[in-house]
């Protein structure tokens, strides 16, 4: 029977799932998007009516598919593009290895599988002429591979058009010539492609403008899939750049689908900052808008020209949720639980187990906070502004050195610590140790003039409260909860702050070098290379 659903709140990815790409396979629709240096790589997510979504999968689960160490923040898995033909799942995405600077190393790959579920493919390289690659299936059996071209030479944007190959799925590989079939419009940094074709006519998007504050989804046409592209003739699909004051912003990196009655939807990537404050803690969210097709043969939104919209009408779908995540997770022997990701290593059997001590969560304490290599940090998403979060952990530490606890984190040069660490003056302690987004200053103690002592051997509760802006640590042993360090700054950990950005002129900055969002978990540290153990029996998380 029809929904009587009648509106999907928007983000319906909410938290750090940008560039988002959806394909619809009968009455299923998924959608992928980036992670960056998580892991595993890629987000999948599942729903029948657009409005309940489900994590289906993380693909990339192993290291003959994917081995992020060594990789600098906000590099990895960017813009996988997801789409199904011939009975397999067919996904690609860039491996990022290098983005700051002149150069970048930006290596492209596919992989499929018959199911959404798996199992996938081991990799196959397509190419490293630039990132945002898509694959496009023609309804004559050819497939086409379309993606940005970086040009090294170019100031001050290396971004040099949209190129397209065709691809051979029987060898394998690209085939014929390279083309350039669109070098964008004035909005500039052109990347994010995606091809369509409807009514005699192939259909390009982009991703233009930056993905900061003028960022948007771009159009174009043509009667050849070579080329040449007239542009929109509104240019925009969607964009916040006309809207100062929406509540979603950074609208841009879209992809569209129809549903079974013939309803086009788009889905593009959009952050919701801090009201007054350029600041974007929740990263860059999956949103969705409803399109109609104009008798002049284009896309645009049903609502409001551009401007993306929080409330959007649902399609006429029956309705299908999913079960309600669990506040608090208890660990058992298994998987780990669905929320949590870890940083860049395919081999998580060196971070954490689940079955050393059964009912826990082990952390191997490794590499120091923000690590590129080896850090042993299991954290979910950051998905509400207000939030509590809370964990209870128990490590024997002997030196200064050996750290475990709660921490919500962004990257190595924005995040916020209570760690239970060693203090010659006092032994076991508690300690916070804080960084709010400037770089080499990385590590900063704040607000404790002595450390607080702890039972040695004995578990710690600990709780981070988000409020807005306001960051609050609680602990306790055996009584009732203790406030401990200052205030902290929530909104240091967000795309517009972190190293290279502008953290001393929010309201002003429009620009944005940083593109995941905000995390909280348990972190054992250990950069004596002793390896120390820490087991946490719990982890909660509520949004308010």
């Amino acid at each position: 029977m029809p929904s009587s659903q009648h509106f999907i709140q928007n983000p319906i990815l909410p938290g750090f799932n940008p560039d988002p790409s959806i394909v619809r396979v009968g009455s299923d629709y998924y959608i992928a998007t980036s992670t960056f240096e998580w892991y595993p790589g890629v987000q999948i997510h599942h729903s029948r009516d657009l409005v309940n979504w489900r994590l289906a999968c993380r693909p990339l689960s192993r290291a003959s598919q994917l081995d992020l160490r060594g990789e600098p923040d906000n590099c990895g898995i960017w813009a996988p593009c997801l789409s199904y033909a011939d009975g397999l799942f067919w996904l690609i995405y860039t491996d990022m290895k290098r983005k700051s600077g002149s150069f970048r190393d930006s290596h492209n790959y596919l992989v499929t599988a018959p199911a959404i579920e798996g199992p996938w493919s081991e990799p196959v390289f397509l190419n490293s002429s630039g990132f945002d690659p898509s694959l496009f299936h023609d309804d004559d059996g050819r497939k086409w591979l379309v993606n940005m071209l970086t040009d090294y030479r170019a100031r001050p944007s290396r971004f040099a058009g949209i190129v397209l190959q065709e691809y051979d799925a029987a060898s394998q590989r690209l085939v014929g010539p390279v083309t350039n079939i669109f070098k964008g419009s004035h909005f500039g940094w052109t990347e994010g492609p995606h091809l369509y074709k409807r009514g005699g006519f192939y259909y390009l998007i982009a991703a233009e403008g930056g993905t900061g504050y003028e960022h948007a989804v771009t159009m174009a046409r043509s009667a050849s899939i070579t080329g040449p592209y007239e542009l929109h003739p509104d240019l925009a699909v969607v964009t916040s750049r006309y809207a100062p004051d929406a509540e979603l912003q950074r609208a841009g990196h879209g992809d569209f689908v129809e549903t079974a009655h013939g309803e086009t939807y788009l889905v593009h990537l959009a952050s919701r900052p801090i009201p007054g404050l350029r600041r974007s803690p929740l990263g860059r969210e999956t949103a969705i808008q409803k399109c109609a097709w104009s008798e002049d043969g284009w896309l645009r939104l049903e609502c409001e020209k551009y401007t993306p919209q929080m409330c959007v009408p649902a399609p006429d779908l029956p309705i299908h949720t999913f079960p309600v995540e669990a506040e608090k997770v208890r660990f058992a022997p298994g998987d780990l639980p669905a929320p949590f990701q870890w940083l860049r290593t395919p081999y998580p059997e060196r971070l954490f187990s689940l079955t050393e001590r059964p009912g826990y969560l082990r952390l191997h304490a490794r590499e120091s906070v923000g690590s590129w290599y080896e850090q042993s940090l299991i954290a979910r998403r950051q998905t509400g502004f207000d939030y509590d979060a809370e964990t209870e952990v128990e490590a024997d530490p002997k030196n200064f050195m050996q750290l475990a606890g709660l921490i919500a984190y962004y990257n190595r040069s924005a995040y916020h610590y209570l760690a239970l660490t060693w203090d010659d003056s006092v032994g076991a302690c508690l300690q916070v140790i804080t960084c709010n987004g400037e770089w080499p200053n990385a590590a900063t103690y704040l607000g404790l003039e002595e450390p607080v002592a702890v039972q040695a051997g004995k578990p710690v509760a600990m709780r981070i409260e988000v409020r807005g802006t306001a960051l609050r640590f609680f602990w306790r042993q055996d009584g009732r909860w203790q406030r401990i360090g200052p205030v902290l700054d929530a909104s240091a950990l967000s795309d517009e702050c972190g190293e290279g950005q502008n953290t001393r002129s929010p309201l002003s900055f429009t620009g944005v070098g940083n593109f995941t969002g905000a995390f909280v978990g348990m972190a054992a540290n250990d950069v004596g290379g002793l390896a120390m153990p820490a087991d946490f029996s719990y982890f909660s998380y509520v949004n308010l």
